[in-house]
């Protein structure tokens, strides 16, 4: 389906960016005391556009203006949380990342201003850790690849099961030719304080990186 004839999915006719706890698709809020936890459980059916699943908690815009208000929320309504822990809902998989058909479905200007808002996402995570006092948790237990582990990156601090299946993995060189869209090599390098010539090389890997490797 080419990007201009896109159609919203159950008859949408515009792109809603309102959204709260209660109409959440994807993520699941509780809070409780200081500590407040972020399960992401995509629906697979649930995709802002028609023509494409949501499949191994992979993300669209939908996913994304869900977790955006989830954030805000967190700094403006629940001022008294310290922590936040970010989680996936589903078995042997954190996240795969931005949803490969709905990329392909995009006309280009979709696909640079859904990075630009997903990026601009997980500014926010850093922005309330920074200047809020809120610190991000990130329990990786399956797979977080491409933007699911850009998604991790951003927050503080990021625990990886070593059970022999939980990996990291920036694979959009080896598998689609280009270069991870979220900000992932710069918060590998510049955040996580990883060698430029590892991260080039852990760039180039499409299986990631285990474990006590990671």
């Amino acid at each position: 389906m080419a990007g201009e004839d896109r159609v919203l999915a159950g008859g949408a006719k515009y792109i809603d960016f309102q959204t709260d706890p209660s109409r959440y698709k994807h993520w699941k809020l509780d809070v409780n005391g200081d500590v407040a936890t972020l399960t992401m459980d995509v629906d697979e059916n649930g995709g802002l556009f028609e023509g494409y699943q949501l499949k191994l908690n992979s993300y669209d815009l939908g996913v994304d203006i869900e977790l955006a208000d989830a954030v805000q929320r967190l700094r403006f309504e629940h001022p008294e949380v310290k922590v936040v822990v970010m989680r996936s809902g589903k078995n042997r998989v954190f996240c795969a990342g931005a949803n490969i058909r709905m990329l392909a479905g995009s006309t280009h200007a979709h696909k640079v201003n859904f990075c630009k808002f997903t990026n601009e996402t997980r500014n926010g995570i850093e922005d309330s850790s920074e200047n809020s006092g809120q610190r991000f948790i990130t329990v990786v237990n399956g797979t977080a690849a491409g933007g699911g582990y850009e998604l991790a990156l951003a927050t503080d601090h990021i625990i990886l099961a070593d059970d022999g299946s939980a990996a990291v993995s920036l694979p959009e060189v080896p598998l689609l030719a280009v270069l991870p869209g979220t900000g992932g090599l710069t918060r590998v390098v510049d955040k996580r304080k990883v060698r430029r010539d590892h991260a080039d090389f852990f760039c180039t890997i499409e299986e990631g990186i285990k474990g006590k490797r990671a």
